[in-house]
């Protein structure tokens, strides 16, 4: 039935706005693995979990879900499969809008279908230019371009449930919702919403005492399922469950803690990007606007404009709160920001003096997506170097077998593309930082008996001053050799040898493509 309304119920505006958003991530296709997509495969390709150990080897604070779908994706389809998913989400969450926009619209008092299906492909075309936004990230796949389609789908599913008192619905619903939170753990937009409007509804007196206990259990029963099968999973193969919490849920507070108490200029330099970002591609906009007519949108709906507002909030908040304030994070807030415009393009459609600022609002989110594609493909045309893929194939040129590398600082991007595995298991800057705050681990290997043959410096060792890289400094790399500083970047060091060692990285030619590497 749902099927059949997506293919039936839409018009070809919204079709077209979901093939531009699949076509945008076009970029995708003509760049190497970013840092986390490179650190995520690693993960999945050494995954072997113990009773103290999640993943096994190396270490990363997301839950078994992502993990399992980029290694997924890397067995179907090699280490760039996963970038088709996150295109293809991109059309599931444009689709999801307009159907949510539906829903929204018939809720505010907009009676005529054609009209609903016009205020839905003003919304699809606005999601579209949103979430394709190459100040965002056109080019890397992760969990908050996975999770979103999986949040707007959610959304859709608990305007539908109420209106047609469907415990399916409900169901599935709450499912979306918290397979999103499996792709990361701060992606709680799905349940912010569901919850809201599922409470609303029975205050509200749209819902009786029994149908709200009939979708809440329903959309309880479908929460749990991902739950119960990670649980029932780490049962099976013995992973220990306070280790499966604190990778989960449990580090992040360790994390949060650790970006307080250390001086870095990285993420307070992010911070002003990060809003810039928000600015250029329309959401602050969109948001501003909906606060301002909050209202009147009240007077329409106050259980959905409610549950739209709480999620943004919570969605904003999250993102505010993340400490480390990188761009992909605005991925997030394209589900409740299109939900906003939702509302807001019914009620221009309802109110009796017609107002242009939402219209507007489309507008802007399509020329800044437009404009920020062809800078990125100007750029591209004119030539941009991979500095990290370089470095790791030039260390892979001059390495011999059996060769093993760590990358001090966080770039799991060289990692991948030197071909070698990392001793060290923490390929993120954080959790070394959080979990291996004195260095002592990564002390071991350096000064153990099988220590790696290169050392590749991606951040300064001294940069986090409050964490034990003074003994590193002054005494562990006495047993390596300098041998050249990738591109002026990245300081690459050799064990001692009596024969000389020599990387040449190509700093010059330029990428073009994903296909024959």
């Amino acid at each position: 039935m749902l099927w059949n309304s997506v293919w039936m119920g839409f018009t070809r505006v919204v079709w077209v706005s979901a093939t531009a958003a699949l076509v945008a991530r076009f970029p995708s296709l003509l760049w190497p693995l970013r840092p986390d997509e490179a650190g995520f495969l690693m993960v999945a390709r050494t995954w072997h979990p113990a009773a103290d150990s999640v993943y096994g080897h190396h270490w990363v604070d997301r839950p078994p879900p992502i993990i399992a779908l980029l290694k997924l994706t890397d067995w179907a389809g090699g280490p760039y499969a996963h970038r088709l998913v996150g295109a293809i989400g991109c059309v599931v969450l444009v689709v999801a809008a307009a159907g949510a926009t539906r829903e929204l619209a018939r809720r505010m008092g907009v009676v005529d279908d054609h009209e609903r299906q016009r205020l839905a492909g003003w919304v699809a075309v606005a999601t579209a230019a949103m979430v394709g936004n190459a100040q965002i990230d056109a080019v890397a796949a992760k969990g908050e371009l996975f999770g979103l389609p999986l949040v707007m789908g959610s959304c859709w599913l608990a305007l539908r449930a109420v209106r047609r008192v469907s415990a399916a619905d409900a169901f599935w619903a709450g499912l979306l919702a918290m397979l999103a939170i499996g792709m990361k753990q701060s992606i709680v937009g799905g349940l912010v919403f569901g919850g809201v409007l599922l409470v609303g509804s029975l205050v509200a007196r749209q819902l009786s005492r029994a149908a709200a206990l009939r979708c809440a259990g329903a959309a309880v029963a479908g929460a749990l399922v991902p739950v119960l099968v990670v649980v029932g999973w780490a049962v099976v193969v013995g992973v220990r469950l306070q280790e499966l919490w604190y990778v989960t849920v449990g580090f992040r507070s360790d994390a949060n803690a650790v970006i307080a108490s250390q001086q870095s200029d990285g993420p307070t330099s992010r911070i002003l990007t990060l809003v810039l970002v928000f600015v250029g591609a329309g959401m602050l906009f969109v948001t501003l606007w909906f606060v301002a007519r909050l209202p009147a949108l009240l007077r329409r709906d106050a259980v959905a404009v409610l549950a739209v507002l709480a999620m943004l909030a919570v969605d904003l908040v999250g993102v505010a709160v993340s400490g480390s304030f990188w761009t992909p994070y605005l991925f997030v807030p394209v589900a409740p920001c299109a939900l906003a415009l939702a509302a807001l393009v019914a009620h221009d459609r309802l109110a009796p003096v017609r107002r242009r600022p939402s219209a507007l609002l489309v507008a802007f989110a399509v020329a800044s997506s437009v404009f920020s594609l062809v800078g990125w493909s100007g750029a591209w045309v004119h030539g941009r170097v991979p500095v990290e893929a370089r470095t790791g194939e030039a260390i892979a040129a001059a390495s011999s077998p059996g060769d093993d590398v760590i990358v001090y600082g966080g770039r799991a991007d060289i990692q991948w593309s030197a071909g070698m595995r990392s001793p060290y298991p923490y390929l993120w800057s954080l959790p070394m930082r959080t979990l291996d705050p004195d260095l002592d681990e990564l002390r071991s290997v350096l000064t153990g008996r099988d220590a790696p043959a290169w050392v590749v410096e991606a951040t300064a060792i001294n940069a986090w001053s409050e964490i034990g890289t003074k003994p590193i400094e002054d005494h562990m790399l006495a047993r390596y050799d300098y041998v050249a500083a990738a591109c002026g970047r990245y300081r690459i060091y050799h064990l001692n040898t009596t024969e000389p060692v020599e990387v040449d990285v190509d700093c010059t030619t330029p990428y073009r493509t994903i296909w024959g590497r």
